[in-house]
């Protein structure tokens, strides 16, 4: 079992940065069995696959228009996986959930995770 708990969201002018941090608590397994990922739901959209990182952190993948912008970390110590934001344009307004799923695979497509938070609003503002 995986709760899951974003934090971090909020408005931002266009340009900044923003880290957003998801914490998790596990029973029954460690985090470090988990794979993470970040998705995003923008108003009016479906929602979109934005990174994932391994279950050792060491791998990772990113939505080829995000990349070089976002970068997905984690911490197994802390229970914790972020998602650092920089050059944050208009249209990264969206709702962001964190994901874990216990398959090695680095999912992007959100069917290929089971447990979700309650996702944080990033507003991004001219």
């Amino acid at each position: 079992q995986v709760q899951l708990v974003e934090s971090g969201g909020g408005l931002v002018q266009a340009g900044a940065s923003l880290r957003l941090s998801c914490a998790a608590s596990v029973s029954g397994r460690s985090f470090s069995s988990y794979t993470m990922g970040w998705f995003r739901q923008a108003p009016g959209k479906e929602r979109e696959f934005v990174a994932a990182i391994s279950r050792n952190g060491y791998s990772t993948s990113y939505a080829p228009s995000l990349k070089g912008r976002f970068t997905i970390s984690r911490e197994n110590a802390k229970n914790a996986v972020y998602l650092r934001m920089n050059s944050l344009k208009l249209e990264d307004t969206a709702v962001y959930y964190c994901a874990a799923d216990s398959s090695w695979r680095i999912g992007v497509v959100d069917d290929e995770y089971y447990y979700w938070g309650q996702g944080t609003q990033v507003t991004v503002s001219s």
